[in-house]
């Protein structure tokens, strides 16, 4: 049998050899044979540049390009985000409209421009006051409705950004962009960002933690996930009934010496099959898993346990009631888990879209008003005694806000509705970095458009990671030979908040 030559597997191989070959090489088999010749050159040339490209990205390490240093001196250490899913009214909370008085039940008026679209249609509605009463209150005079007395006592540490946008318009998709940035799924979490840019301060706790107080949120895990970066900087989802992490206590037949012996025989069969794999990062990540679920089983039983608080502490969280307990129980988790160097801790109030108030927006606001306003003034009291209010940034707001137009139920009545709003909304930052007691921006007369200093959320990104030390520019990630970044391609610091 005549021996089949490729022409360009050797510099002598002549063209009456070439001429032997019995049936075209397929491209398989001419990549595997070309490995000498010009193909092979560029192949090679190719192959080491994505393994470089794997290096810079951390596909085979964990690590970031900057081995995980801050651009600059961060003002804050962690941050805790208060989600209020749903879309809590802004101009029902702390964006007072005296226009709206006395335009209530009238159509919009000519001069304010309607959207496109609304979520339900609902955009040829009356207006609706707001029935709430208004209060200045600290020094700096805030103006905080009496649906948050308790918040309100810490007007002075709030800053308010009343000159929000965002581009979704409804549920699944807006929450998705005020955690990833992108209404669409497949992008990276803020928090995962935050894991990729810095890694841990606690090498025994996740970097990135989520906690719900009542139903599955919109968008499920795309909403802390890690999205085309390594799975090892997703969020870790602690559970709502029951111990907070599963699984955290080997059986007491199962020794320390036992459980560590298992999990290295298991890391002994993860990378040998991680060697016949190379740059796999679901590999790399996999393994990291396990060895973080070691290290949580001594570290992670005490962060979540609060029974070793205080009763004047559970009290300060509103533990001691059934309105508050739930959503009190996280906000002190919180506290303890950033205390511990969680760097990232993210609590939905309204988990579901609670805070969705179409119809019956009196029951529905003043009960999750009522189930957040103490464990938030709790966790601000709590941080600020224990000095570590200066170390964490505390972020409040959800996806979207609520119109001034009514949604269902007649203006005044008790049914009434708001529909969802995302061109003009409020959210706050306070702590570390932050100069409270001030109000950022605005929105129309009627609470309806962010008109001056408006803020998209990849300002809030962007802010968020300059006072962690990144710079949202500079944190970047390379997906399918782009350079990608939290912030998309917007973003712009809040100068006013820092």
């Amino acid at each position: 049998m005549e021996k089949m030559i490729n022409p360009l597997s050797s510099p002598d191989a002549s063209l009456e050899d070439a001429s032997v070959c019995s049936s075209p090489l397929n491209r398989r088999e001419l990549l595997h044979r070309s490995g000498s010749g010009l193909a092979g050159i560029a192949l090679s040339h190719l192959l080491a540049s994505e393994s470089c490209g794997s290096e810079n990205n951390s596909l085979s390490t964990g690590a970031s390009p900057r081995d995980q240093q801050p651009h600059h001196s961060p003002k804050v250490n962690s941050v805790i985000w208060l989600f209020m899913e749903g879309g809590p009214s802004h101009i029902d909370l702390f964006d007072p409209k005296p226009l709206l008085e006395k335009l209530d039940g009238q159509p919009i008026p000519s001069s304010f421009s309607l959207p496109v679209t609304s979520a339900t249609g609902s955009h040829r509605m009356p207006l609706v006051r707001s029935p709430r009463i208004w209060q200045q209150h600290g020094q700096s005079g805030l103006w905080v409705s009496e649906w948050y007395p308790k918040i309100a006592e810490h007007a002075d540490d709030l800053a308010v950004i009343r000159s929000c946008w965002a581009d979704g318009l409804n549920h699944v998709g807006s929450v998705r962009q005020m955690n990833t940035g992108s209404v669409l799924a497949g992008r990276p979490s803020l928090g995962a960002w935050v894991s990729y840019g810095l890694g841990a301060a606690n090498q025994n706790l996740p970097t990135f933690v989520c906690m719900t107080d009542d139903k599955v949120v919109r968008g499920g895990t795309t909403n802390w996930s890690s999205g085309f970066m390594p799975a090892n900087y997703q969020g870790t989802l602690l559970q709502r009934q029951g111990p907070p992490i599963l699984d955290l206590s080997p059986p007491k037949s199962v020794s320390d010496h036992r459980q560590r012996g298992r999990l290295d025989f298991l890391k002994q069969l993860s990378q040998h099959h991680q060697s016949q794999r190379p740059n796999d990062p679901h590999m790399e990540a996999r393994i990291d898993a396990y060895e973080l679920a070691y290290r949580m089983q001594s570290t992670a039983p005490e962060a979540v346990d609060i029974s070793q608080e205080s009763q004047q502490t559970c009290d300060q969280y509103g533990l001691n009631s059934e309105a508050t307990a739930t959503f009190g129980r996280n906000c002190l988790m919180a506290r303890r888990l950033v205390e511990r160097g969680v760097r990232f801790v993210e609590l939905y109030c309204g988990s579901g879209s609670g805070w969705d108030g179409h119809s019956g927006l009196e029951a529905n606001h003043s009960k999750w008003c009522r189930a957040s306003d103490q464990p938030i003034a709790g966790l601000l009291t709590d941080l600020k005694a224990r000095g570590l209010l200066d170390q964490t940034l505390v972020v409040w707001g959800g996806e979207f806000g609520r119109t001034p137009f009514s949604d269902t139920g007649a203006p005044g009545g008790k049914n009434y509705g708001r529909d969802h709003n995302p061109w003009g909304f409020t959210m706050w930052m306070a702590g570390g970095g932050i100069r409270g007691g001030q109000t950022i921006g605005s929105t129309d007369d009627i609470g309806f458009r962010a008109t001056e200093s408006r803020h998209h959320v990849h300002d809030i990104h962007a802010t968020i990671l300059h006072l962690l030390g990144l710079n949202h520019r500079e944190l970047t990630f390379v997906h399918n030979g782009r350079d990608e970044r939290a912030t998309v391609n917007g973003g712009h610091l809040i100068h006013q908040i820092v």
